[in-house]
């Protein structure tokens, strides 16, 4: 299995990194998938939404064929979604690639490469109704959508949960289990302030992903 994952200027770094962490795990357990490539449009160094500089294995050109993409969302998808080669990249692997993935606002990319029209999906929550307005999306609000072979998530550290779940799906349950153990990701019921009692409150945010 060839996985890639495409990163982007103000990609939100969890949103690719924990999937990647889980990835790792996968391959520790299972030898799958037996290829993980970050892919970006050039090989140059990308500055991501919290400062993290990531260099991409691959470039788009460079790119083969992937069985499984993942796109992560954040600020840069407000840009990206106008970036042709980027939109093409997504448009031109879906022909062949067995499924593909987002997390947070990456469904903004999947929706205007083609991908989400008829389909259900989800987002961060500070994005739904964004998402509503496309008109043509079945927006659910749950941590992890599947429908076919679209997966999508919500905000951020929902992408661990979603690699996780699609693990499950493709290999089995006990070999997510395995994934999940070796990565110590249990999280906790605790939670810190008021602020999950009204998420979208003004102000909640300075900025949005």
């Amino acid at each position: 299995m060839n996985l890639g994952i495409l990163i982007f200027p103000d990609a939100e770094e969890l949103d690719f990194i924990g999937p990647w962490e889980m990835a790792g795990m996968w391959n520790m357990v299972s030898g799958v998938p037996e290829r993980r490539l970050i892919v970006g449009e050039s090989g140059d160094p990308i500055t991501c939404a919290k400062g993290l500089s990531v260099v991409p294995h691959v470039s788009f050109d460079q790119c083969p064929q992937l069985d499984v993409l993942l796109v992560p969302g954040g600020q840069g998808t407000r840009k990206e979604v106008e970036n042709s080669a980027l939109i093409n990249f997504i448009s031109e692997q879906a022909k062949k690639f067995e499924s593909v993935l987002s997390v947070c606002t990456g469904t903004f990319l999947l929706h205007r490469a083609g991908l989400l029209s008829g389909k259900r999906a989800t987002t961060h929550w500070n994005s739904l109704d964004r998402l509503r307005s496309l008109g043509d999306v079945n927006v659910v609000e749950e941590r992890v959508v599947h429908d076919g072979n679209i997966w999508t998530s919500a905000g951020v550290s929902a992408g661990i949960d979603l690699m996780l779940a699609f693990i499950a799906k493709t290999a089995d349950e006990e070999t997510a289990g395995k994934v999940q153990f070796a990565s110590e990701y249990y999280p906790s019921a605790i939670r810190y302030g008021a602020a999950h009692h009204s998420p979208v409150a003004p102000g909640y945010l300075k900025k949005t992903v």
